[in-house]
């Protein structure tokens, strides 16, 4: 007959019928099933039995789950009642804990992943239930719900569905957390579960927003925001459906969330309408609310219109141009009502100012508003009335609403900025000029209408002017002048975009073409000169040249930047249709000073040029002469700073320009007596030179000059009485006279009064020279004596006596020695009016004698003036030294004829060049050179050219490094003057000296020939040769006359960047020759080898070799895609070179060359590449490496894009890895002994590690890995370990460190680029991977490898578990002979990774591993060994708890005792074990015969902690017995218990023998075995007998709970025999320790007596009670020595009397007061007389002085006890 009971039996039924659903394999089965067995499994819902009841619930889940989505269709009513059924069954199910291998397998359980439409369907419900609220009276939709949505959850609008207090009635919000939780499990998807999620995240209940939020933080990550159907969905959420019946919009809070959502959907912005009527929503006014912000929900609006300013930022940003034209209109019109319904652009007065977050929404409507004005500009942008733009650059100026406000205005500003780029129509770009014009005039104070000016706008509009407005515009070149102009409130890159707004460089910067097919260059064209000219200086303009000039004080600063701009827009339309025309680049205005000043080419065209514009008497030719007029006011009128540079452009196009233009200026003249007179020397200079210009051109002097020159003259007169500003004035009055006689005597004006004037000049200039010590009147002197010279005013045989022209030349020459490079020309230009013959001049004998004799001034740039005097005294006029010196236009002035000066001087400066002596050797260099660049064109230069070659090359292995720049400089020279046929035999010669076969060219040069000194540029094996670099170039192409085209780059010093005649166009004129363009045009062998030299180590010839590139290649792109296979192939030859320099270039070329180009361009090369690239990092030059790293670091970068292409472009993949991995794992990669060096290695591994498919990376995963789990612990920092030895310096300890470092493993890159390799392994793979794997664990060396060794572990248990599971007990055997690491944290890991690895052993293999545990458990004297093995235990049972539970027998029972263990650190794994694998505390009946015989086993061992750890354990065997223990289970533990009280005390003893008393209680082993009742009395007798006091206390309490339990039996005469020693001792010590207290200590018991006492009386209360029961009998000789022992315990109870008071004494006091209560009811018991005498006055003495009323009523129940 069963015994089941009800309730059992009701739970097989379930469990039958829930077997039989769960097996239907089709729908007809499962509707057979349903229709028997569903109704009665529904009446058990009201089951009495509250198991059943959650069975069933349980069991109804599947067949609810069933055909949800079907019945709806068929019958809403059904399907609501069926999901409010489902949402009260969720209510008592209980959910399994998520990632559970319960939780997993939930879908399938509730059979949904054969039907997914349910599942999708009952989420999406639940989703709707999550926004469901009650709706309100007379509602019947809520937000997010339609009608229909509120009725179906509703049960058809019954109105107490969701009414708690109703029977049947369900709590709204806790059944939107459990189905918010129920969403959570493994029975949905993420994809179902998304939507809900957001519902639930958006909730206010806190409860359910926590919950939505998890889910999304986990389901987000798999969700495609791409997906139609979603975003489509997402809008209708937040808008709603449309209909009186239709859903209403979501909650704010929602909207919010959505909006950030959609915010990453780029398929958002293809929903424009839904899009526009978001924005529309968002962000129209409420008006009727007075103002923004005061709403009833103000705070989520405002975070709600942010969001929606935020997601119209994404739409302006990542629509199509389509959708953007769509709704870029409506969306900006409603931006800009949403910023003016704030108050625009201040404010409005009435409401409050918007709170922070309206603040941010104003910045965002802004920036939107720039977006999309940028992204369509030409449907809402450019229009003739420019409105956006207006209301922006209005709103910048006067919206105050502060930084952040006007910094998101200026990114609007910004972002429409490139929209005017893109060619404007002529009537736009005039609006937008005048708008930026009125923006310019604009300051902060002033008024905008009724608005003020808070903020000025003049750096827009500069941009704006830079970048919109074409360069040709002359009010945008205005807008720039206003902002050089600069106010007092500009910032400093107003005045900079101003500067860079007139330099057509950087115009073109600012506005480079749309793309490479854009050739349209109509905006970069130059300003009309005219127009420029009268915009700038015409009527009514501020610096109206007619008028008076500098009345507007605020612009006086742009004034000369103007003239100067004007000068060179001028030039450049003058020179641009030369064969030298400026390039625009950055030195385009240096490069048009330049060939102004010394090309003679370029200042003849200009002459031509004006002359021709001048002629035309038109527009053009007006605009010159008010530039002329304009430039001459602007140093008159002393405009700006620096006005002397206006007179500088005057004077330069006085000097460029006819005569007759200077007609403009005649009446003028006398306006420059003051710029003469004035205390700027430049300012002097330059007034002087034109007023000489000028005086000297009139017929007849006019009063007004000639009342200047007399005015001049008398202050040179008064030169010995000038002091201070006086001497000012008569140097500028010299320099003017001088200036005027001698451009009169050019003329042949010179009157006789003029004539008296030179006379008295020339006497006042000797004697200034030869008395004056005045610095200022010298210099003045010289200058003028230098001036009348030149222009022959002065003769060296019209000296006026006394003065001598010997004394004048000796006079120059001390001046000379000292460095005046004035006086210096002086000599060369009196030299000029110097006849040859000796017999009749022997002057010019004598000036070039002192000139060759100043070879001993140091100064280089003396010697070029030198070098420039000797050319003037050889060639005069002809010299190319004089080219600017000539003012005005007209013939040569006539010298004496020169036949054999120049010869003279060439031979001369030639025979020098040989000279030993270091200075005349620098000196006779730098002569040569002056000669042949100013005379190398005249016969006597020609016929010497092959001389000054040799000269020259004997110069290049000079020690003086400026000796080697001019000789190359030279030879250069001398290459340009020679005709065709020179030049050929110049080559000739040059050949021939370098290989042996010619010897006409003295001083041959060898090939190792060096040009700087050793130690100047160190390269640790040699000195740079620069001349050898230019010849070996020479020579690869094939081409000696190359070295005469490129010698003058091979200088770099800085003497030649201050000598324009040299320095700025020696290449351009070079490179211009047409046989360079013939020549190149025929051998392309030079590309390869010039751009290998752009990278030579040496930076001069780097230099130079960029500079001849830069000439050279026009368009550097086109040339190196042309020629890229030999430059490539020239690169790879020489990367293996000889020399180290070509070495090192070639790795820096290729990695120039390869960067930015495409793969296919050089893949072929790259296996290659890669293979010369590792055999030059192991160069034996250290910078050799250090390129050949570069280099890698390159290759690197393209190695990734290859491992991240597609298969196509990595077909190299697998050879490049094979070439590289092994490099950076070796010894010169990441075992280097160079920190950079392993950097570089690291990164780039784990950059190949990232990058690359698991195919290509496979073959190198088992190496990659072992070296990465090495290199964990020798990558780590030094200091780590110091601070590890020395963590108690530093307050730390080393576990905390070692955490750290812990931490630091698991987050570094290495260790992801470990599991990265370990999730792609495949089974051949896995199989190579494990030995490599298991000598890394071996070998591994310091706590990051051996921590990451176990973490890789770890990875392949959990990522890889099925290719790894044969491997697993092969590593787990390994790791138990690793466990037992010093570290602990060390050892810790590994003992997680036995967890781990337990998974996928096999039941054999943990058993080993439980057996191993016990055994180190068992066996081990160390503690960290009991340690370690319970962390094992744990990790197992914690990472593979399945296959613990399946051996827990054989587990558990060790786990038992070894919780117990008297170490708090051993026992605390062992304790989290237990307690997390069973169900409660009598668990341990399941395994007490295991427990029991480990227990026996051990209680024998030799080591006490495993002896007491057993005993504890027996004990508590028995306390988790419960209250009743079987006979059985009695006698079974006996043998374990008895022998775990054996032996003698030990701390935790106490624990045993109380369980003792446990086990007399719980069983009935007293009465079933007589033997061990008897064994049990000896016991408890033994152990009160211990003569440890604390042991003792306890073993007697528990000997009295002993006897309790035993009431039949007398055991008061052994009781007597143990207890009274213990009272007589505890009394004579409390007497005595009274006696010895001294009175002034203490006035009482000491604290030691109180507490025995206490202990005492405690004791000796419950043996009152237990002794002798009523039912036992007593014979008269025991009663009466129980009554004398009790007469003489009496007087103990309460004295001495303490006088003193303390909480301790209260209590002992208490103590023995309880214990007289026991005592008074024993005596009246047994009638012992004598004992109720002596304790009734014992109590009855103390009572009537007792104070607390606690112990009076204890007393008073004792009294009342003996008074019967």
């Amino acid at each position: 007959m069963s015994t089941d009971t009800p309730e059992q039996r009701e739970l097989t039924l379930v469990g039958k019928v829930e077997l039989r659903i769960a097996l239907a394999d089709s729908d007809t089965k499962l509707q057979s099933l349903l229709n028997t067995y569903l109704p009665p499994l529904l009446l058990k819902l009201a089951s009495d039995h509250e198991k059943v009841r959650f069975a069933e619930r349980v069991a109804l889940l599947p067949l609810l789950f069933q055909g949800f989505h079907s019945n709806y269709e068929e019958s809403t009513t059904l399907t609501a009642s069926l999901f409010n059924l489902l949402l009260k069954i969720l209510h008592s199910f209980s959910l399994p804990e998520r990632g559970s291998a319960e939780d997993i397998t939930l879908r399938e359980k509730f059979i949904l992943i054969e039907k997914p439409e349910d599942a999708a369907f009952l989420a999406n419900w639940l989703g709707k239930l999550i926004l469901f609220n009650t709706p309100q009276a007379g509602e019947t939709r809520c937000p997010g719900l339609s009608v229909e949505d509120c009725s179906f959850l509703q049960l058809q609008s019954k109105p107490d569905v969701w009414n708690p207090s109703v029977k049947g009635g369900l709590n709204l919000v806790e059944t939107k957390v459990v189905a918010a939780k129920f969403l959570a499990s493994g029975a949905f998807l993420d994809a179902e579960r998304f939507l809900p999620a957001l519902f639930a995240s958006a909730d206010p209940i806190s409860r359910l927003a926590d919950v939505g939020d998890d889910i999304l933080k986990r389901a987000t990550s798999s969700i495609s925001f791409e997906d139609h159907a979603l975003v489509k969905k997402l809008f209708e959420i937040y808008l709603g459906t449309p209909g009186a019946e239709g859903s209403l919009p979501a909650r704010v809070p929602l909207q919010a969330k959505i909006l950030a959502l959609l915010s990453k959907s780029k398929l958002s912005s293809s929903f424009v309408v839904q899009s526009i009527q978001i924005v529309r929503e968002g962000l129209t006014p409420h008006h009727n609310e007075g103002s923004v912000g005061t709403s009833k929900h103000g705070l989520e609006a405002s975070k709600l219109r942010v969001q929606v300013l935020a997601f119209t930022n994404w739409l302006a940003r990542i629509s199509s141009p389509e959708d953007i034209e769509a709704f870029a209109s409506d969306i900006i019109f409603r931006l800009r009502d949403y910023i003016e319904f704030q108050g625009w652009p201040v404010f409005k007065t009435e409401g409050p100012r918007p709170n922070p977050a309206e603040l941010k929404s104003r910045g965002y409507g802004y920036e939107c508003i720039g977006l999309l004005a940028a992204a369509c500009p030409n449907s809402v942008l450019i229009e003739p009335n420019l409105d956006i733009l207006r209301w922006l650059l209005t709103a910048l100026s006067a919206d105050p609403s502060g930084n952040d406000i006007s910094i998101s205005i200026e990114q609007a500003l910004s972002s429409i900025l490139g929209a005017f780029g893109q060619g404007l129509s002529p009537n736009i770009e005039e609006a937008l000029t005048e708008l930026l014009l009125m923006h310019m005039n604009r300051f902060p104070g002033d008024t905008d209408g009724q608005l003020p000016v808070v903020r000025s706008t003049r750096f827009v509009a500069v941009r704006f002017a830079n970048r919109c407005l074409p360069y040709r515009n002359v009010t945008a070149r205005w807008i720039n002048m206003l902002a050089i102009a600069g106010d007092v409130n500009d910032r400093n890159e107003v005045k900079e975009e101003g500067k860079k707004g007139l330099d057509p460089y950087w115009f073109r910067i600012f506005n480079p073409p749309k793309d490479i097919l854009d050739k349209d260059d109509s905006k970069y064209n130059f300003p009309a000169f005219p127009d420029l000219i009268e915009k700038f200086f015409g009527p009514e303009t501020p610096w109206d040249s007619l008028s008076a000039v500098g009345s507007q004080v605020q612009l006086a600063n742009a004034y000369n930047p103007a003239i100067s701009f004007c000068r060179y827009i001028l030039l450049h339309h003058g020179l641009s249709s030369t064969e030298k025309a400026p390039g625009i680049n950055a030195e385009w205005e240096k490069n048009i000073d330049a060939l102004v000043l010394n090309d003679e080419g370029s200042r003849g065209h200009l002459k031509e040029y004006l002359e021709n514009l001048l002629a035309m008497h038109d527009r053009t030719s007006h605009a010159v002469q008010l530039y002329l007029v304009a430039s001459y006011k602007g140093m008159t009128s002393n405009i700006g700073e620096d006005s002397y540079r206006s007179g500088e452009n005057c004077l330069e196009l006085a000097s460029l320009c006819p005569d007759s233009i200077l007609d403009h200026l005649r009446t003028n003249i006398p306006d420059l007596q003051d710029s003469i007179l004035s205390n700027q020397r430049s300012s002097r200079e330059t007034a002087s030179r034109l007023f000489g210009i000028l005086a000297s051109r009139e017929q007849g002097l006019n009063e007004s000059v000639q009342r200047m020159v007399q005015a001049f003259d008398q202050k040179i007169r008064d030169w010995r009485q000038a002091i201070g500003v006086e001497v000012l004035r008569a140097h500028g009055a010299l320099l003017a006279n001088s200036y005027f006689l001698s451009r009169l005597t050019y003329r042949a004006r010179v009157s006789p009064d003029q004539d008296e004037l030179r006379l008295k000049l020339v006497n006042s200039c000797l004697d200034i020279l030869s008395e004056s010590r005045d610095k200022m009147l010298l210099d003045a002197a010289i200058t003028a004596l230098a001036d009348l010279s030149l222009f022959g005013t002065i003769l060296p045989d019209e000296i006026p006596l006394p003065h001598t022209a010997s004394a004048l030349l000796q006079k120059l020459r001390e001046r000379s020695k000292t460095g005046d490079e004035k006086a210096i020309a002086a000599l060369g230009f009196l030299a000029m009016q110097c006849t040859e013959s000796k017999s009749e001049e022997p002057t010019l004998d004598a000036i070039v004698t002192i000139l060759y004799g100043l070879e001993e001034v140091r100064q280089p740039e003396v010697q070029f003036a030198i070098g420039s005097a000797l050319s003037c005294a050889a060639a005069g006029w002809r010299s190319k030294a004089l080219i600017a010196n000539l003012e005005i236009q007209g013939p040569l002035p006539q010298t004496p004829e020169r036949n054999s000066t120049l010869s003279k001087i060439f031979d001369k400066v030639l025979s020098d060049c040989r000279a030993t002596k270091p200075s005349l050797r620098q000196a006779s260099v730098i002569w040569l050179l002056c000669l042949v660049q100013y005379c190398g064109h005249l016969e006597d230069g020609q016929t010497r050219l092959r001389k000054c070659q040799a000269a020259f090359k004997s110069f290049l292995s000079d020690r003086e490094s400026l000796n080697q720049e001019s000789a190359s400089r030279g030879l250069t020279l001398v290459y340009e003057k020679g005709n065709r046929a020179l030049k050929d035999d110049l080559i000739r010669d040059l050949v021939g000296s370098f290989t042996g076969t010619s010897t006409s060219l003295g001083g041959n040069v060898s090939s190792e020939t060096e040009l700087f000194e050793p130690g100047a540029l160190p390269t640790g094996d040699g000195s740079i040769t620069t001349y050898k670099d230019i010849m070996s170039l020479a020579s690869e192409v094939g081409d000696p006359g190359l070295v005469y085209r490129f010698m003058s780059l091979a200088s770099n010093n800085a003497i030649w960047s201050s000598r324009a005649a040299f320095g700025r166009f020696g290449l351009s004129n070079i490179l211009s020759d047409s046989s360079v363009d013939g020549y190149l045009s025929q051998n392309t062998k030079l590309y390869p080898a010039l751009f290998r030299y752009r990278f030579d180590p040496n930076t001069n010839v780097r230099s130079s070799m960029n500079d001849i590139w830069n000439a050279l290649v026009i368009d550097p792109t086109a040339i190196i895609d042309q020629h890229f296979d030999a430059i490539m192939d020239d690169l790879l030859k020489n990367i293996l070179g000889r020399e180290w320099r070509v070495r090192q270039a070639s790795c820096a070329a290729i990695a120039d060359l390869v960067q930015g180009r495409p793969l296919e361009k050089y893949e072929k090369y790259l296996t290659r590449i890669w293979t010369l690239t590792f055999k030059v990092c192991d160069d034996i030059k250290d910078s050799v490496r250090k390129s050949a790293m570069g280099l890698a670091k390159v290759l690197t970068g393209v190695l990734t894009r290859s491992l991240e292409a597609a298969d196509s472009s990595s077909r190299n993949a697998n050879t490049m890895l094979k070439e590289v991995v092994p490099f950076l794992l070796s010894p010169s990669g990441l075992e280097s002994s160079a920190k950079e060096v392993q950097l570089f290695a690291l990164v780039t591994l784990l950059q190949i590690i990232k990058s690359s498919n698991g195919k290509t990376l496979r073959p190198f995963i088992p190496n990659l890995v072992s070296h990465l789990i090495a290199l964990l612990s020798s990558l780590e920092p030094q200091e780590v370990n110091y601070i590890h030895l020395n963590a108690g310096q530093y307050d730390l300890t080393t576990q905390e460190i070692d955490d750290a470092r812990l931490n630091s493993v698991k987050g570094s890159p290495m260790m992801e680029a470990i599991e990265r390799c370990l999730d792609i392994l495949d089974e051949e793979t896995m199989a190579a991977l494990c030995p490599s794997l298991e000598n890394a664990i071996k070998t591994a060396i310091g706590l990051p490898s051996k921590v990451g060794s176990m973490r890789a572990l770890v990875s392949l248990s959990t990522r890889q578990n099925f290719i790894f599971k044969a491997y697993a007990g092969r590593f787990l055997r390994l790791i138990l002979k690793q466990v037992l690491d010093r570290n602990e944290t060390v050892s810790s890991s590994y003992a997680v990774g036995c967890g781990y690895l337990s998974r996928l052993a096999t039941d054999a293999e943990i058993l080993n591993l439980v057996k191993f545990c016990q055994g180190l458990y068992f066996d081990s004297e160390d503690e960290r060994h009991r340690s370690i093995s319970g962390e094992i235990i744990y990790a197992v049972s914690k990472r593979a708890t399945d296959r613990f539970n399946s051996i827990a027998s054989d587990i558990l029972p060790s786990v038992f005792i070894a919780k117990h263990d008297s170490s708090e650190r051993a026992k605390e794994s062992y304790q989290d074990t237990w307690n997390e694998n069973v169900g409660g505390s009598r668990t341990v009946l399941l395994y007490l015969k295991e427990i029991i015989t480990l227990a026996m086993q051990h209680l024998d061992s030799p080591r006490w902690s495993v002896k007491h750890t057993s005993a504890k354990a027996v004990a508590d065997v028995i306390t988790s017995s419960g209250s009743e223990i079987k006979d059985s289970e009695a006698t079974m533990i006996w043998p374990a218990l008895e022998k775990a009280l054996g032996g003698k005390t030990w701390e935790g003893k106490e624990k045993v023998l109380k369980s003792l008393v446990e086990y007399v209680k719980s069983s009935n082993i007293l009465a079933l075995d007589s033997g061990i009742a008897n064994q049990i009395q000896t016991i408890f007798l033994r152990e009160s007998k211990r003569t440890n006091p604390p042991y003792r206390r306890f073993a007697i309490a528990c000997l009295g709970d002993f006897v309790q339990l035993q009431p039949t039996i007398n055991l008061f005469s052994a009781v007597y025999a143990i207890t009274e020693p213990i009272i007589t001792e505890a009394l004579d010590a409390a007497d005595d320790d009274t006696m010895d207290v001294d009175s002034q200590q203490s006035e009482g018991l000491s604290s030691k007596i109180l507490t025995i006492l206490e202990s005492i009386y405690s004791a000796e209360k419950s043996l009152f009670e237990r002794l002798l029961p009523p039912s036992s009998s007593s014979s008269t000789s025991t009663l009466d020595e129980l009554e004398n022992v009790l007469a003489s315990y009496i007087p103990t109870l309460f004295e001495p009397s303490p006088s003193s008071f303390s909480e301790q004494i209260e209590q002992t006091r208490m103590k023995a007061a309880e214990a007289a209560d026991s005592l008074a009811v024993l005596a009246v018991q047994k009638k012992l007389v004598r004992v109720e005498r002596e304790l009734m006055e014992a109590i009855k003495a103390v009572r009537g002085t007792e104070r607390s009323q606690v112990m009076q009523g204890v007393l008073d129940r004792a009294l009342k006890v003996l008074n019967g």
